[in-house]
């Protein structure tokens, strides 16, 4: 008797980016924000650990959905909160798409490269993957362009669209995004991790359309990768159904507390927002004069092609140097480098490095 599922067997996991075992590594390889949480968050934070502890959280995170509600402009059932938005991507999954091989029921979609999470949440699911290229420069292509290519599926299932996208940092146009939510027939999930850093969003069109959501995270721009808070905005049915098969206490009420009084303190993560982008706008123009392509970026990190040797070299000599990238084996990106946009020192060294590893 076999005691694993063959299709738990066959799985390809997900491959997060490398977790430093040593001391003084500059880590630029997993897309955090380089400065802490707000001293507010830090001590309201401090101040529930108490007697709470011993007490389940508010299983549906009521009192953060009705700040979201608040800052959103929307309706506390337009809301649904999870543990990290990976946990919400996984949910759309299971409540959206059938499992099977074939099939408009059973199709997830998406446009790459993307988020590398998606096919392995597809894949446990039972569901089958409908993928196509972005247009070249990771360019959102038009729905003709997908209509001519007959390859897209209008009646998926679920259709995933990473904006901006990662791992190139393209950003797309809320008229664009909009002409293909309204073209496809199933759930649209617009994947705005790293909106924070980018000119313009699409939340209206998940108040808009009833078929839309968008994704949010307290991780990237918020730096609250340790408490893994993320959130859904879309129309009352949707979330209403999500609802149904979430855990009974999916979000840690610590959390919960944190990502509330982050709510309350807004003005001091724009200012890091701004930080952030213009070391951003220093580092893609300094590697630019060294040689490297670096591709415009509307998110935290940039996508870029190392002049000279291929790009997995560059990510072992990097690291011979105390400097965390990544890179991805895909076709579409595997001449290039993902590196996250740290402080204005950690940007200094990484280029003092690109100029030792030039010689």
């Amino acid at each position: 008797m076999k005691l694993i599922r063959p299709l738990v067997e066959r799985l390809q996991p997900y491959v997060p980016g490398e977790q430093p075992k040593v001391n003084r590594l500059i880590k630029l390889n997993t897309n955090e924000n380089p400065y802490p949480p707000s001293p507010k968050v830090l001590a309201a934070v401090k101040n529930a650990v108490d007697g709470r502890l011993r007490l389940y959280p508010q299983p549906t995170s009521d009192s953060l959905r009705e700040k979201l509600a608040r800052l959103h402009g929307c309706k506390v059932d337009n809301i649904i909160v999870g543990n990290g938005s990976d946990e919400l991507l996984a949910l759309a999954v299971r409540c959206f798409a059938e499992p099977g091989q074939k099939g408009s029921a059973a199709c997830v979609q998406y446009l790459s490269p993307c988020y590398s999470l998606y096919p392995v949440l597809v894949a446990t699911h039972g569901s089958f993957v409908n993928d196509a290229p972005l247009d070249p420069g990771f360019a959102l292509p038009s729905t003709a362009k997908l209509r001519q290519g007959g390859r897209w599926d209008f009646n998926a299932a679920l259709t995933f669209v990473t904006t901006p996208n990662a791992p190139s940092g393209t950003g797309y146009a809320r008229e664009d995004l909009g002409k293909l939510c309204r073209a496809q027939k199933g759930v649209v999930a617009l994947d705005e991790a790293y909106v924070d850093f980018g000119c313009e969003n699409a939340l209206e069109l998940a108040l808009e359309h009833p078929n839309v959501l968008v994704a949010r995270t307290f991780s990237k721009a918020y730096s609250l990768c340790f408490q893994r808070v993320g959130y859904f905005v879309g129309h009352e049915k949707l979330i209403e159904a999500l609802h149904k098969i979430k855990d009974s206490y999916n979000v840690n009420g610590l959390g919960q507390v944190a990502a509330c009084a982050t709510i309350e303190d807004l003005p001091y993560y724009r200012a890091c927002f701004k930080k952030v982008i213009a070391t951003r706008e220093w580092l893609s123009k300094a590697l630019t004069e060294l040689g490297f392509e670096v591709f415009p970026s509307q998110t935290n990190f940039i996508l870029t092609r190392p002049p000279g040797a291929p790009a997995k070299e560059w990510l072992q000599k990097l690291r011979d140097r105390k400097i965390l990238a990544r890179w991805f084996a895909s076709s579409s990106v595997r001449d290039y480098l993902r590196i996250s946009i740290g402080t204005d020192a950690q940007a200094r060294a990484l280029v003092k490095a690109a100029k030792a590893i030039m010689g």
